[in-house]
């Protein structure tokens, strides 16, 4: 299901981030206070009154010659492109600036939804101060503290308003939808057409509702395939370029609507943190994984390369044990056909069922050959599990405390399962409950 998208902004030491914090619930991004310190956008997720959004934390914009703020200006506009609504953080203790003004002119020109938030009135005394920032142009401006939480519901109730409707695609249950994701320049562009191919029948080409992405319908045999291209990567000349953190919000929207996603690797580079991080949101999304190592043609190889480099693979994306590995060269489609079988393995093994009473088989001989952990003198008791869901495959445990089921033992029963099983190229999730 795809997510709208919430982007806070304003110039430096606004509390742009403490309120961030709060409304996904952590400490994700930094919080210093010192202007400027959140030099990158920050991604996560919030929801509000049933609604799940994206949420961006900005650098603050401002005009002038102080470190990164040129950087930080780019960054902002970014995600003021990409955003359907846009929280405008003030700061109420200081009362409208000349820098506060600057960013309105920017807002103005971006015609999205607007909601102004007036942060750090922490007592009743200091709400008659917020009419002020009236003159912004934005309407009632919403007077909040991150540091004690206050006013934030009102707020979000406001953004919630403003949320487009995310229409869907209808797509067949039998067409296989996959994304291709990964830093810029590791060849998604040339892999894309290398899959299609001039041998391809391709149906069209259908504008996404994800913002700058195409759908590709393209067909072979009897099994029908999406590829969702992030094409915005190419749009927007020198500032989204070079700027590698645009690729995460492409990366998600393409997740969301994906049955799998290709994780692309460039071979020349090997791995890096920023290929981890965007791995992480298709696991964290439930999505069935492909790794794909493109540029194989450009590394010196011998014997044992291949070998080698998949050790490492698996070292850096531990996370992803269970995602096949495929190594190709986009440019001179070597190996290009040894993809698909893949595509088709993992997106089949998102959506297997296995039988209740199977199921149970494999659990009570997972437990008579490792028993159940203790705590305090009480065991884990497991009384039988079923399936619940698939894309991707939940299971849930029937137990006496679920406390009691520790990571190690439930890392222990998803491996017998995956050994019954398989669920090559898909996550599993399993959740323990009481048994009433």
């Amino acid at each position: 299901m795809q997510k709208p998208t919430v982007a806070i902004v304003g110039r430096p030491n606004v509390g742009k981030s403490t309120i961030f914090n709060r409304v996904v619930g952590e400490r994700v991004s930094i919080v210093e206070d010192i202007p400027g310190v959140t030099r990158d956008r920050i991604y996560s997720s919030g929801e509000w009154l049933n609604s799940n959004f994206h949420i961006i934390d900005t650098g603050g914009i401002e005009i002038g010659d102080a470190p990164f703020l040129e950087e930080i200006r780019q960054q902002a506009e970014i995600a003021i492109d990409e955003a359907d609504v846009i929280i405008f953080m003030t700061n109420g203790r200081e009362g409208v600036t000349a820098a506060d003004e600057q960013v309105a002119k920017i807002l103005y020109k971006s015609k999205k939804p607007v909601v102004l938030a007036v942060n750090k009135v922490d007592n009743p005394e200091m709400r008659d101060s917020i009419y002020d920032f009236y003159a912004l142009g934005f309407g009632e401006p919403f007077p909040i503290s991150g540091s004690h939480g206050l006013g934030l519901g009102d707020m979000l109730d406001e953004v919630v308003k403003h949320f487009p409707e995310m229409n869907e695609e209808d797509y067949d249950e039998e067409v296989i939808k996959f994304s291709l994701i990964g830093r810029p320049n590791v060849g998604k562009s040339s892999l894309v057409n290398a899959i299609l191919g001039e041998e391809r029948v391709i149906v069209s080409n259908i504008a996404g509702t994800t913002r700058d992405a195409i759908d590709t319908p393209y067909k072979i045999g009897d099994q029908e395939y999406v590829i969702i291209d992030t094409a915005g990567m190419r749009k927007k000349g020198k500032v989204y370029e070079t700027t590698e953190k645009y690729s995460v919000l492409r990366a998600l929207r393409a997740i969301e609507r994906s049955d799998v996603v290709l994780v692309v690797i460039n071979a020349e580079e090997g791995i890096i943190e920023q290929d981890k991080k965007i791995a992480g949101y298709a696991h964290e999304a439930g999505r069935a994984v492909v790794i794909v190592v493109n540029k194989w043609d450009a590394v010196e190889k011998d014997e044992k390369t291949m070998k080698e480099f998949e050790q490492k693979i698996r070292v850096h994306f531990a996370f992803l044990d269970y995602a096949p590995i495929v190594f190709l060269s986009a440019k001179t489609k070597k190996r290009v056909q040894t993809l698909l079988p893949k595509i088709n393995l993992a997106s089949e093994n998102h959506s297997l069922r296995v039988v209740t009473t199977v199921l149970n088989d494999v659990i009570m001989d997972a437990v008579a050959m490792n028993p159940t952990p203790t705590d305090k003198g009480t065991r884990l008791k497991i009384y039988y599990a079923t399936q619940v869901a698939v894309k991707p495959p939940t299971f849930v445990i029937f137990v006496n405390e679920p406390e009691l089921l520790h990571f190690s033992y439930e890392r222990f029963l998803e491996n017998r399962i995956r050994d019954a099983f398989g669920f090559e190229g898909t996550p599993i999730k399993i959740i323990a409950r009481a048994r009433k």
